[in-house]
């Protein structure tokens, strides 16, 4: 992969942007696989559904499937932005290439510096989340295997990201494809089970509640923008048509599974409330299921994250592919024992640095947005509207992610 490959790709053919450099990677990637990268990086949609959706709307339950609506129809907002850059511009650095057609190289890389921080540490961290916090709650006998966990799980991560591409994709596929299905089980349960009531989807729960649950499920979709990192193996077609389609049957699942709360929002406070769902209505087997397919779950966006942050890295520095991955590889396995010294400090020292040069680096593509527009000949006030309305966005999740860690 190289540095970016000008201000655009005006005109620029599907076979054209595959064939860019992409580290000897092979063939361009296809449709399906395209399909399940973007599946997984929304959340993923298991993780979402069955336990921090739920969680998220307890105090407006009775509005529940509102708050969900709403929050699919915020969160359209930053995908209409990114959808109109990959209209013409596709590459290997994704949001950086983004911010280089809008804003130039030193902009670009400001923005690519911030995302790069912000995904190398959530992929250093987040194994603590699943060993310290997700899994007792599945598997309480976990407990006596962490130590292991810690140090074993960044090593799989790591062998099938440097297995090659077609391997992790195939692994991403596959959680992608099961995701959906469970979470559709669930969903499927919770309404078959529960009357859902057509308050859930009207105003009964406090405004201000409700607009929290909005705004915090809507900035639980923001990884939907790493399918834009592979925009030098894949068409944009593809692209653009996997991340619209995953984002509907996403947002599909997470209003089946979650509106239906409104009638029993006991639910809410379990641990895992798609586990409580399938531990109700279906047995104690489907519920270890989906507690362990929501830990799946969040080692997919690991997978799909590191994937990204390849590319994105040999974008900006040209280095070899396969150096790159390797190197990323070598940083989770050797923060693994790092974390066993104290995990829930270190995973709270970590989370908001992360999150917040998360947020800084999509705000920069929210702000620029109204230059690139201007350069591509498009109105100049519904430009200006939509990046005001990202950069809002944008800065509701810099205020969160401080907020949380000083609560």
């Amino acid at each position: 992969m190289t540095t970016f490959l000008g201000r655009g790709f005006r005109g620029a053919s599907p076979r054209r942007l595959a064939a860019q450099p992409s580290g000897g990677l092979g063939a361009p990637i296809g449709r399906w696989a395209i399909a399940g990268v973007a599946v997984t990086s929304l959340g993923g949609p298991l993780a979402l559904a069955a336990l921090n959706a739920p969680g998220i709307v307890a105090d407006a339950t009775s509005s529940a499937g509102l708050a969900m609506l709403a929050a699919a129809v915020a969160f359209g907002l930053p995908l209409w932005l990114w959808l109109d850059y990959s209209r013409d511009v596709s590459g290997p650095g994704g949001l950086y290439d983004f911010t280089r057609a809008a804003a130039g190289q030193r902009v670009a890389l400001v923005q690519a510096g911030l995302w790069i921080v912000s995904y190398v540490l959530y992929l250093m961290y987040t194994t603590a989340q699943i060993v310290y916090d997700t899994l007792p709650a599945v598997l309480p006998g976990e407990v006596r295997y962490q130590t292991l966990l810690e140090v074993v799980i960044p090593v799989v991560l790591a062998a099938v990201m440097i297995a090659g591409r077609a391997v992790a994709l195939l692994v991403i596929g596959a959680l992608a494809a099961g995701q959906l299905i469970l979470a559709a089980v669930v969903g499927g349960l919770t309404v078959a089970n529960i009357a859902t009531p057509a308050s859930t989807f009207g105003g009964s729960a406090p405004a201000g509640s409700v607009a929290i649950a909005s705004g915090q499920t809507a900035l639980l979709y923001i990884c939907g923008s790493l399918p834009f990192f592979l925009g030098g193996e894949a068409s944009r077609t593809h692209i653009r048509q996997g991340l619209v389609g995953a984002y509907l049957a996403t947002v599909a699942v997470i209003i089946l599974a979650v509106a239906p709360l409104a009638a029993d929002p006991s639910i809410t406070g379990a641990e895992i409330p798609g586990m409580a769902v399938a531990q109700r209505f279906a047995g104690h087997g489907l519920a270890v299921t989906v507690g362990v397919a929501v830990v799946a779950s969040i080692g997919g966006v690991m997978l799909v994250e590191y994937l990204a942050l390849s590319r994105l890295i040999t974008a900006v520095t040209a280095w070899p592919m396969r150096r790159i991955l390797v190197g990323i590889g070598l940083v989770m396995v050797a923060f693994g024992p790092v974390v066993l010294i104290n995990p829930d400090e270190i995973y709270d020292d970590l989370i908001t640095p992360s999150l917040v040069a998360l947020w800084l680096s999509q705000l920069i593509v929210f702000a620029v947005y109204p230059r690139y527009a201007a350069s591509r000949g498009r109105r100049r006030v519904p430009a200006w509207v939509l990046a005001a309305a990202c950069v809002a966005f944008a800065g509701y999740g810099v205020w969160t992610a401080i907020h949380t860690s000083a609560s």
